[in-house]
């Protein structure tokens, strides 16, 4: 596989079509039975991708033995739930969802938080790759042969709340994925026991602004959405929303019109919600 020619983490159905075949490419529908901040596609019949394998993104990415919602798995379970989807160092994984952009993006940064490289977002999903009369498979591919792949967490990728506390007022942003009304304290928080409002200095790009239908707006439209609440692409940002999965549909967006420095607040407000010592506004 040439690689080398995808540039941006998100690869259209165009070029996927064109290299289901090539040896070293794993499909995995990584999705969430829970559909939180947008009503959720129901399907008729199942149906996935050719060669698709499954990953459960709540179940197989997420580290239960932490007291937050949704925190980023541990090393030896992100590389055992990878091994076990056939993976190799040298594979070119291409995530998708059934919600065109939704949990992809959250298993997309967890591969990049496990100093995992090539890993793609497929812009649209699975409805869109439907919507386009593509040929699709009624069940998932399963491999016995465990892959060889092994990760190290990269650090600075991801954050808890005494780093955004820390940064709060200075010259870095903070971006917040959650519905306007939510960030602005006036629509109730869907976890019993979290606090309404947002972080202090904190921006809103609701995560539904950057969608067109299934698959992500154009570049233009991203660059100008970004521009209108961060200084320049060279500015570090934080990523939050509600547990830690929609602050990543902001984050692939914007890496993939040139933000380098990104983190992601893992706890997101299901955590700063919660810990009455922290500020809200």
């Amino acid at each position: 596989m040439k690689n080398s020619s995808v540039t941006s983490p998100l690869i259209t159905s165009t070029w996927l079509a064109e290299h289901l075949n090539d040896e070293k490419l794993v499909i995995v529908d990584a999705y969430m039975a829970n559909v939180v901040g947008k009503e959720p596609l129901v399907y008729e019949a199942f149906s996935c991708l050719p060669n698709a394998r499954k990953l459960d993104v709540e179940v197989e990415f997420c580290d239960h033995a932490s007291a937050q919602t949704h925190t980023l798995p541990t090393e030896a379970q992100f590389t055992q739930a990878i091994q076990k989807l056939g993976i190799n160092s040298d594979s070119i994984v291409v995530l998708y969802d059934n919600q065109g952009i939704y949990s992809a993006p959250r298993a997309w940064w967890t591969f990049k938080v496990m100093g995992f490289e090539h890993v793609y977002v497929l812009d649209g999903g699975l409805p869109q790759w439907l919507k386009e009369g593509r040929e699709t498979a009624s069940e998932y591919t399963t491999t016995s042969i465990l892959g060889n792949a092994t990760v190290k967490a990269v650090k600075g990728l991801a954050c808890d709340s005494d780093e955004v506390l820390s940064v709060i007022n200075t010259d870095v942003a903070i971006l917040d994925a959650r519905g306007e009304m939510r960030f602005l304290g006036k629509a109730p928080e869907p976890r019993e026991g979290v606090r309404s409002g947002h972080i202090p200095s904190s921006k809103n790009i609701p995560f539904s602004i950057l969608l067109d239908n299934y698959t992500y707006q154009d570049e233009e439209t991203l660059r100008a959405i970004f521009a209108e609440r961060v200084p320049s692409i060279d500015t570090k940002t934080y990523f939050s929303c509600g547990s830690g999965i929609t602050a990543c549909i902001l984050m692939l967006a914007a890496v993939s019109i040139g933000y380098k420095e990104v983190v992601l607040y893992d706890g997101s407000w299901a955590d700063w919600g919660t810990n009455h010592s922290l500020p809200i506004e």
